[in-house]
């Protein structure tokens, strides 16, 4: 109850433009690794979490613990609907830094991924497959990593698992 009580307040800051977000330096290396160690307790036995991020990455540019938020976020729903082995990863991309989040679960039909990062959206609105949730931790998601200067974004196929992919930016050298 909590979790749904955080999560509709957020959204209400977000929507009012009350939510402040730093915009620091942000190690990459240690917020997956936390992100995955906060969530490790939570899975199955069976369920295991790969990860491969070199310690050497370097920084990005946000809120640190939004993004942990943003991570912990992405590892839970690949931890409910994909039932299977998670791989987090993490590289150095077009100025930045890729975070990707992929599952090998049933994967996103075409006509959900469009609308997957709405408000209150439901990729199976009959409930029939997925886990209790708002709708809104990937809406949530989104706009953190867009108000960090960030994008996410999601690839997948039905029936090759999903994979999300977090891009945050390299903080700007002094001129």
């Amino acid at each position: 109850m909590s979790q749904i009580t955080e999560e509709v307040l957020l959204t209400s800051q977000l929507d009012r433009g009350d939510l402040t977000l730093e915009r620091a330096p942000v190690d990459v290396a240690e917020v997956v690794r936390s992100a995955v160690h906060t969530m490790r307790p939570q899975l199955p036995d069976s369920m295991t979490i790969e990860v491969e991020v070199d310690d050497h990455i370097g920084v990005a540019t946000g809120d640190s613990d939004r993004v942990q938020q943003v991570l912990v976020n992405l590892l839970d729903n690949a931890s409910k609907y994909a039932g299977g082995p998670i791989k987090v990863s993490a590289e150095s991309a077009d100025g930045g830094i890729r975070i990707t989040v992929a599952d090998a679960g049933p994967g996103i039909d075409a006509a959900d991924r469009d609308r997957i990062f709405e408000k209150f959206y439901r990729a199976d609105p009959q409930l029939r497959h997925a886990p209790s949730g708002t709708g809104l931790g990937l809406y949530i998601s989104r706009e953190l990593v867009e108000r960090m200067g960030g994008r996410l974004d999601l690839a997948s196929e039905p029936g090759s698992g999903a994979t999300f992919v977090v891009e945050l930016p390299r903080p700007s050298l002094p001129s």
